[in-house]
């Protein structure tokens, strides 16, 4: 009886044991396949990623039309707000940034930020890099960023009396910008102005003019009820003002019958339309 007793008690043991390892074997091929199929989709996962900055980012490598493309995407916003806030045409900004840094990918801009070849000149106090154009070595401006090389370009052509019948011409008006830069001495490329129309025309940036025009934002205007004019202060400039107000530059001078972007302190710039 206790021989029989023992047998049984033997034989239930063998089979705990085998159900237990059993379990055990399910388990673990359960979660080895999990664990495979979560690796599979972070691989997939990070191949579209890729693909998609690839196609927002093109490579250096890539043909000229991409590399192109990718510039245009990447700055023509920038150009737009320039536009708003000084009346340069984006198109002629962007055209200008595609022929002057090869589409970004010129040495200067590679290693300076600079897209437009803008030299040190006098009384600039910023990071400079030397590099050959006209003669050897020559010193040229550092941008930490791309956006203030499209600043600078911006206050070069506004602040500088040669470039003010440019401002006379329609902010769509592209083919008079372009050859109105070659008249002005810009560059001295007789056929400056042809490439910069051809440009515009093959990557049709005429559009982004007429976004920032069809948007009617350069004539965005203040609360006349509140006030009506302001009094320039010390460390002010008429870029300052507009963004204080919300007036686009071009908006400001023509309000005031300014002609440069020159202010004073003490003088009263009205900040809403005068008849007579």
């Amino acid at each position: 009886m206790l021989v029989r007793l023992i047998s049984c008690l033997f034989i239930v043991a063998l089979l705990l044991g085998g159900c237990k390892s059993k379990k055990e074997a399910v388990k673990h091929r359960k979660t080895t396949k999990t664990e495979r199929r979560i690796k599979k989709d972070t691989k997939k996962h990070a191949t579209e990623k890729e693909k998609t900055k690839t196609i927002v980012n093109p490579p250096k490598e890539g043909t000229y039309a991409e590399v192109v493309s990718g510039y245009i995407e990447s700055y023509s916003s920038i150009a737009k707000e320039e536009m708003l806030q000084y009346g340069i045409p984006a198109s002629i900004t962007i055209a200008q940034g595609i022929l002057e840094s090869g589409a970004g990918r010129g040495e200067l801009t590679s290693k300076a930020n600079n897209h437009f070849g803008i030299k040190c000149h006098k009384g600039w106090t910023g990071e400079r890099v030397y590099h050959d154009d006209d003669e050897k070595q020559e010193c040229f401006r550092r941008y930490k960023d791309p956006k203030y090389s499209f600043r600078d370009h911006s206050l070069f052509l506004t602040q500088r009396t040669r470039y003010q019948d440019l401002f006379k011409l329609r902010k769509d008006d592209y083919k008079g910008w372009a050859k109105g830069l070659r008249k002005a001495g810009y560059a001295t490329d007789p056929k400056y102005p042809e490439k910069l129309i051809n440009i515009i025309e093959k990557y049709d940036l005429a559009v982004l003019d007429k976004q920032v025009l069809g948007e009617k934002a350069y004539i965005n205007k203040p609360d006349n009820k509140k006030i009506s004019t302001y009094s320039v202060k010390k460390g002010d400039t008429l870029y300052s003002i507009s963004r204080m107000f919300n007036i686009a530059v071009d908006t400001l001078k023509e309000y005031n019958g300014l002609k440069s972007n020159d202010i004073s302190v003490g003088q009263e710039l009205y900040l809403h339309s005068v008849k007579n």
